[in-house]
Parts: structure tokens; sequence; C-alpha cells
């Protein structure tokens, strides 16, 4: 049994909960994470010196333990693998990682992507109006992940796929040799594209009216509530 896996035994969560939350803890020095996963209250925020907060804000006994959580997985994060990013550039901060029998995973909510690393191929996939949280294997020769969100479980063979850069590149001069294809071809490329924008923007939206729920209850203070305004307004 590995260090995480006996801290994520002591304190009665998953492996894959204690390694998402170690993976934070990586990205924020050891000193701080953001994080969301549904065993660690939904959306969170943990830093060092006893400042928590969790979507399920109103259990106590869940909230201790996140915290202890922390504390113990501290430690790990300078060793944590998720110092290095295997996933594209340009699709911000993951909100959840993981990896499953030599797959990978990495959510990107603020760009609406999933990436996964499976066998050294990278696949990228929208996620729509999915807040994906936890993550099992299905068995079969396949072996095929499975999420959880807001909605149930989801399948990552019913995510729409997305080209990475290099294959666009690929795809590029057969695009320019069919230069007499029909003209709604480049609408449509556009229309493809343009949700992503207006969705990125929506799910920033959304979290700035839960955060002024949370000042507005008293859960964040005035400095709380102005300094993350300001970075998700930053954002857009």
């Amino acid at each position: 049994m590995t260090d995480l896996d006996a801290i994520a035994a002591r304190h009665g969560v998953s492996p894959d909960a204690a390694r998402h939350l170690r993976d934070a803890l990586a990205r924020g020095g050891g000193r701080a994470a953001q994080f969301s996963h549904p065993e660690l209250g939904g959306l969170g925020q943990w830093s060092a010196g006893g400042m928590l907060m969790i979507g399920d804000m109103f259990n106590g006994g869940l909230k201790a333990r996140v915290a202890a959580l922390c504390e113990d997985l501290a430690p790990l994060a300078g060793t944590a693998a998720a110092a290095g990013a295997w996933w594209p550039p340009g699709l911000g901060q993951p909100a959840a990682t993981g990896d499953q029998n030599g797959q990978r995973y990495a959510y990107f909510p603020e760009t609406r992507r999933l990436a996964v690393e499976s066998g050294g191929h990278l696949s990228l996939y929208e996620t729509g109006d999915h807040r994906i949280g936890g993550v099992s294997q299905q068995q079969g020769a396949d072996r095929t992940l499975q999420f959880t969100s807001q909605h149930g479980p989801v399948r990552l063979e019913d995510l729409p796929r997305v080209a990475l850069a290099a294959e666009a590149a690929t795809a590029a001069p057969a695009i320019q040799a069919g230069a007499g294809a029909p003209a709604h071809a480049a609408a449509s490329a556009q229309a493809t594209a343009a949700p992503a924008v207006s969705a990125s923007g929506a799910e920033i939206l959304s979290l700035l009216e839960r955060l002024a729920e949370l000042h507005r209850k008293g859960v964040l203070t005035e400095a709380e509530f102005v300094a993350k305004k300001t970075d998700l307004l930053a954002r857009l």
C-alpha cells in the first residue's frame, strides 16, 4: 500500500479522491488547493493556516475530514506527478485529475474540456454543461472510463471528441485543397468553435453568482470575495 492509499484509507475516502486533492495541493505548492470532487464536498478551496471552503458548506463532519486530509497530503504534494502537465496547453488549470489502470485524465471546467491519455495516445473531449467529478472504470476488454456529473454517470464515448492542434494542422492541407467545397463548411466550423467561448463565460458567471451567495451568507469575508471575484472577472 502506498502512502497515498494509506492516507485515503485513514480518512475514509477513495484513492481517486485523495489523488485528486494531492494533485490540487501540488499545483498550490503544498500551501493551497482548489479542488472539485464529490467525495470532498464538490467545489472547494483550502489554504494552510485553517481556511477551508467546500460546496457542502453545512456538513461539519465532512469539512473536518477534508481539512485533516489536506494536512496529511500536503507533505506529498512536492513529489506529486501533477507538477508535470501532460495535457495540451491553453486549457487552464484542471479541477480534477487522476489515473485508472494506465489511463489518466484531467478535467478543465473553464474551457469545458476533458483530456484523456491512454496507451500514449492523447484525446480531448467537450464536456458541455457536465461538471465532472468522480471516475470509475467499466469492466470489459476496453476498460472504458466513466465519470460522474450533476446529471449522473457520463460515459467517455458519449462525449464529443475535439480535434487536437496537431490533428487540425494535419487536416488543414486537405481543407485548402477542397477550396471548391460548399461555403457552409466554414460557417459550420465557426459555429462549432463558438459555444466553447460562450460556455466558458457562462461558467464564470455562474461561479460569480455562487460566490455572491456565499458572501451574502457570511461564509466568505469581504476580502476573500473581492479577491476571488477579481480573479474570475479577469478570465472573461
